[in-house]
């Protein structure tokens, strides 16, 4: 893009930067940066690409100093309190308007829009010049000399204008007419000047349903699907269009949903359109809570201040943060932190799918776990603190291993609510649809970088991330991948915390147990261990409901020795018998207890629970939260040799 002698060659407005050392806490400041329009402007006045795919947060609002809405007069460039929050490509032509450069904005089924001080008759007189081989004098100078020469420069105009009005609901046209247009663009007249003085920039609006991705192959498209990405493809390998002047940006919500012809270029860029952050969020706050941004005005009364609400928002569009205002202001009530919370979740479900994720609150806490003494006393003394950290000592994540039966979930749940922080639940990153998969996690990552500090739960992660090796579907692969780079980014570090249960922690990608990632920390939980003080506190929370507390210690270790080796699933299942039995008048007294007891049976699964507890063993990363901290090479032996006679009884 072309600079002026006030515009930087690294930025197409240097409103677009804060202030050094200013505070965006009122909106009178400098507005944040937006880091995507930033890298734009200094590619493409770099010339280091000419054809870009802006993807993500496309639809959302983004704020221009010099904007204005139907109910604004336009702001001078310099008033900080002036300007507006306006659609992408409205943001983009106003941010664009520099002198020399044209904008075009094409959308599916609608024209071709022309913004800037050049018009159609501009570009007209170009492409009449270029097709005819001469320039408008010498134009002039024929069609008053010549009758044939007017004829022909009359049908070439009426051919333009044919054009210009045919490319509506015809997007194959439109990219070839666009495409054209760029010929002239950067095509010279004998003298060496330019058919067309200004350069171009044509956003593209919706290019995913004009270049769809469809399954990936060209020959699956229809025709007229296949002929528009030969177009663009050939358009944006084109060596002089590369080395020209005009550019060609395309807006997705993703760019894999563009036909990996078109995408995958390697003339093509793809730049990230992320979700506003905290900065941006309170912007936007600040300027509505004066009437700057309220359509139609209206007061709001918050909870607490500004900053706490844009805290409290993060997750949010700037749209969606403008419908929460709205209807606080129509309902005149106080908006509260948990009106704003459910929306942030409702938004984010929307964005990802039902299936895709869904929002937990745990509703116990560690002080509800009966016995794993051990572990709680790590929690409260590493675990927790490190997760909420943000520093170099935080934890990127943990994986948590243990027999089917033994608890996993229920205490790490209970983690998560002392977290105090969002936990969002990954229940399935994968599709049945080509391309969807990557799409589904383009638009995870963007929430994760949006919403600060959450918590990833992820339970059966086994079968969640699948293998990597040869035996994996390509999407698969592909997925954990991205799954594994994401948790090891240190951008992410100490703002996404990954928790991954699983009762087959070698089913894992061995790069997902890795230190680095969820290998930084791989806990086991084993079941209680006989005449421990944990298998006791177990034993008399499942006997309570039926014989109080406190019981006789003969008779608990009379009822200990008639139940078989049990798990935490085990204990639960018989305090629900005991329960359900004890208000149906069938428990009367310990027989009866004792005859309930000997009457379950275990089921057929003491060789899976048993493989499935070494491998918790063999993959713990801590010493101290093993039964025996003392363990040796020896032992690790016996587990490995264990570990490989189950396989061979077909145990896995």
């Amino acid at each position: 893009m072309p600079a002026s002698a006030s515009t930087p060659a690294d930025d197409l407005n240097p409103q677009l930067e804060p202030e050094p050392g200013a505070a965006p806490s009122a909106a009178d400041q400098a507005p944040p940066t937006l880091s995507f329009f930033k890298q734009l402007a200094g590619i493409v006045n770099a010339g280091q690409s000419r054809s870009l795919v802006l993807a993500g947060a496309v639809h959302d609002l983004y704020f221009s100093p010099t904007a204005t809405t139907p109910t604004q007069p336009k702001a001078p460039a310099d008033t900080a309190s002036g300007g507006a929050y306006v659609p992408l490509v409205d943001f983009l032509c106003d941010r664009c308007a520099v002198p020399g450069l044209m904008v075009m904005v094409y959308e599916l089924n609608g024209p071709i829009r022309l913004m800037g001080g050049a018009g159609w008759d501009t570009i007209r007189s170009a492409w009449v010049s270029w097709k005819l081989g001469a320039d408008a004098d010498e134009l002039t100078l024929r069609a008053l000399t010549d009758k044939a020469s007017d004829l022909r420069q009359k049908d070439v105009e009426a051919d333009f204008d044919k054009n210009v009005r045919d490319v509506v609901g015809r997007p194959t046209l439109a990219l070839e007419f666009m495409r054209q247009l760029t010929l002239c663009s950067r095509s010279t007249q004998a003298n060496g000047t330019p058919f067309l003085a200004q350069q171009l920039l044509i956003i593209v609006e919706a290019a995913d349903l004009m270049l769809p991705a469809g399954s990936g192959d060209i020959g699956q498209l229809n025709a007229a699907d296949r002929h528009r990405v030969a177009i663009v493809q050939d358009w944006f390998s084109d060596p002089g269009f590369m080395n020209g002047k005009d550019t060609v940006v395309m807006l997705s919500d993703s760019a894999s949903l563009i036909h990996p012809r078109v995408s995958r270029l390697p003339s093509v860029m793809t730049l990230n359109v992320k979700a506003p952050n905290l900065d941006q969020r309170r912007h936007y706050i600040d300027r509505f809570l004066v009437g700057q941004e309220s359509a139609p005005a209206g007061s709001v009364t918050l909870w607490s201040d500004a900053p706490t609400l844009a805290k409290f928002s993060a997750g949010l569009s700037i749209h969606a943060l403008r419908r929460v205002l709205i209807e606080a202001a129509h309902r005149g009530t106080t908006l509260e932190p948990e009106h704003v919370v459910d929306q942030v979740q409702a938004f984010i479900s929307a964005q990802l799918g039902d299936d895709v994720v869904e929002f937990k609150k745990p509703s116990h806490g560690l002080d509800q776990v009966i016995g794993n003494t051990k572990l709680r006393g790590f929690f409260e003394s590493e675990l927790i603190p490190r997760f909420k950290s943000e520093g170099d000592d935080a934890l990127p994540g943990a994986a948590v291993a243990g027999p089917i039966g033994g608890g996993k979930t229920f205490i790490f749940e209970a983690v998560a609510g002392a977290l105090d922080l969002p936990v969002l639940v990954l229940k399935n990153l994968r599709s049945q649809w080509f391309g969807q998969t990557d799409v589904i996690f383009e638009k995870l990552r963007r929430v994760l970088e949006s919403l600060g500090k959450v918590l990833i739960f992820v339970d059966e992660a086994d079968t969640q991330f699948g293998k990597v090796d040869g035996e994996g579907h390509a999407t698969e692969k592909r997925l954990t991948g991205k799954v594994q780079q994401m948790m090891s980014d240190p951008a992410l570090r100490g703002k996404v915390i990954w928790l991954l249960m699983t009762a087959r922690i070698h089913r894992l990608s061995p790069d997902i147990r890795r230190p680095g990632r969820v290998g930084d920390l791989i806990i086991p939980v084993l079941d209680p261990p006989l005449l421990s003080d944990d298998r006791t506190a177990f034993l008399k929370w499942s006997l309570k409901p039926a014989l109080g507390d406190p019981i006789d210690e003969d008779l608990l270790s009379l009822l200990d020795t008639a139940i078989e080796n049990t798990s935490a699933a085990g204990f639960a299942a018989l305090r629900s018998r005991l329960k359900a039995e004890t208000a149906a008048g069938r428990i009367s007294g310990s027989d009866s207890v004792l005859r309930a007891i000997r009457d379950q049976i275990t089921p057929d699964i003491a060789d899976t629970r048993r493989y499935q507890t070494l491998q918790a063993l063999m993959n713990c990363t801590r010493r101290s939260l093993l039964p025996d901290p003392t363990v040796g090479p020896d032992e690790r032996a016996a587990w490995a040799q264990e570990i490989r006679e189950l396989e061979a009884k077909g145990v896995v």
